[in-house]
């Protein structure tokens, strides 16, 4: 699917976590939009078969790499790599996230606390200070960081998750201002979506129970309900849109 307002024809995208959840249909809306795709996350043979995918249903260019975005040399690499392979960026989706389960606060272990500002916080700067600097200086780009509810509404149980996904908040409005004007950074705030993460909320029926109260729309989010703000921050239909968080939450209590 080429042409009109979400056009990625001859762009390159890079998407971290981009093997499951949410970043496989972010990739998979931008093969069909058009863009070659850097699948990268830990466990290659997911974004090998992913990049086969979509090759062989849009016709596209796909890179599949592993990577761990906590550890800085993996995040130079993969741009190393993406630049080797495409010689430019055009789109940057920091999507790799993880939120380890612990019972207490003060269980909070210091690795799981790296662990988790690792994967959430510091690689995400990386990726933007590297690529994006690369995109200033060049054609420009977009940057799309995704967030969650739990940046600006915190609960007991996922305070390190909390405490990266506000500081990468921070980081979205920072970076747009030091890659301006050329390069555009944007947060997606995600609430409840049903990806394989949500295994972890327990029983279906009571977290579905849970959402008619406390969400206006009154359901958890699908997967693929992530593609109209991706494409849209992605493309020149969001030409005058950077530093912003674009709230996808079905309108969470």
């Amino acid at each position: 699917m080429t042409g009109g307002l979400h056009d990625l024809t001859g762009k390159v995208a890079v998407v971290t976590g981009g093997s499951r959840g949410l970043g496989r249909e972010i990739v998979r809306a931008f093969a069909q939009h058009g863009a070659d795709v850097v699948i990268a996350s830990r466990k290659l043979e997911a974004c090998e078969e992913l990049a086969r995918e979509i090759e062989g249903a849009h016709g596209v260019a796909a890179l599949p790499l592993a990577c761990n975005v906590s550890e800085w040399g993996q995040c130079d690499a993969l741009a190393d790599a993406a630049y080797e392979r495409f010689g430019r960026v055009d789109v940057l989706v920091n999507n790799a996230g993880m939120s380890p389960v612990y019972p207490s606060v003060d269980a909070v272990t210091e690795a799981l606390w790296d662990k988790v500002v690792g994967v959430n916080l510091k690689g995400p700067f990386r990726l933007a200070a590297n690529i994006g600097s690369r995109m200033a200086a060049a054609e420009g780009g977009s940057i799309i960081n995704i967030s969650s509810i739990a940046s600006i509404r915190p609960n007991a149980g996922v305070l390190p998750y909390a405490a990266a996904k506000a500081g990468l908040n921070a980081l979205t409005e920072g970076f747009a201002k030091a890659l301006a004007p050329k390069v555009r950074v944007n947060a997606v705030i995600c609430g409840m979506f049903r990806t394989d993460i949500a295994k972890a909320w327990g029983d279906p029926s009571a977290v579905d129970e849970m959402a008619r109260s406390t969400i206006a729309l009154q359901r958890v989010g699908e997967p693929e309900e992530i593609v109209g703000a991706a494409l849209y921050l992605a493309s020149g239909a969001s030409s005058y849109c950077t530093g912003a968080t674009v709230r996808l939450d079905g309108g969470a209590a």
